[in-house]
Formats: C-alpha cells, sequence, structure tokens
C-alpha cells in the first residue's frame, strides 16, 4: 500500500509546528522531546503527514518509522537507564500517526500503571527529577547520532 498524501489538519496539535522541543527530523518524520516535568525524557515520534493508523503507510515507511522509535529507545536506555520504556501509540484522541517512547522508573509518579492512569504515589523526589533532567541534552545528543542516518 502507497501511503496516502495529506495536507496539514487544521486545529491538530500534531501537525502544528510549535510542538515540544525538536530533537530531529527527517522529510518524514520528527522526535520531539515531551515537556512533562514527571516524566523527563519522553518522547514522541511523529509521522509527519497526517495519517491515522501503520497501516496507512508503506511497507517501507512502516519500518523507517519504527527504526526510528526504536533508536529513540535505546538512545533513552543508554543514557537514562530507565527501569522500563514504555511504547504507545493510540491516537483516540489526536488521531495523526505518532508513538510515546516514554522512560520509565518503579518511582515514577504512575508505577506500574500507564503514564494515563491514576497516580499511585506522589513520585520520586525533587533532586531526583532534577537529576534525570540533567541528563536530557545527553539525550538529545544520543537520539540525533542514532538517527542521523536514517
Amino acid at each position: 500500500m502507497q501511503s496516502v498524501q495529506h495536507e496539514a489538519v487544521p486545529g491538530c496539535e500534531l501537525c502544528a509546528a510549535t510542538q515540544a522541543q525538536l530533537i530531529v527530523s527527517s522529510a518524514n518524520w520528527r522526535v520531539i522531546l515531551v515537556d512533562d516535568v514527571n516524566y523527563p525524557g519522553f518522547c514522541r515520534v511523529i509521522w509527519n503527514q497526517h495519517v491515522k493508523e501503520m497501516t496507512d503507510l508503506s511497507e517501507a515507511e512502516r519500518q523507517e518509522i519504527m527504526q526510528v522509535v526504536w533508536q529513540v529507545e535505546a538512545a533513552q536506555r543508554e543514557v537514562l537507564q530507565p527501569h522500563k520504556i514504555n511504547l504507545a501509540s493510540f491516537g483516540n484522541m489526536v488521531p495523526h500517526l505518532h508513538w510515546h517512547v516514554i522512560p520509565r522508573y518503579l518511582d515514577d509518579t504512575h508505577f506500574p500503571n500507564p503514564v494515563w492512569a491514576a497516580a499511585q504515589t506522589s513520585g520520586p523526589a525533587e533532586e531526583i527529577l532534577s537529576a534525570r533532567r540533567e541528563r536530557l541534552p545527553q539525550l538529545i545528543r544520543a537520539i540525533q547520532q542514532r538517527l542521523s542516518s536514517i
């Protein structure tokens, strides 16, 4: 199946150019750092064309976006050393193909539940979150390096 060409959809927050911090982009996709105080390193991989589902992409495009997701995950594991990485692609609220790549820790606010569930605890102390945020420049460089050849 060939990818369906779509223009930006008015009101789609993922089509908008004013997303969170852009880490790296290509003609087909971009990776942003989500500004989430409780989840430093939370990234989103967004397919640039406004398509709803993975099957809207050609097989080569599906492989390309998943390679990006895997490389972001690998960079997070290397730099942040989380307990677990959560990968999610819902699109129920924003039907524009994107993947959430979320580093998780045993002490995070929602663990072991998804970050969208009810909070389980108040989360880690501010100094722990600060230490995790201090690694973000290194994470950004690692992601850029890993994706420089894709």
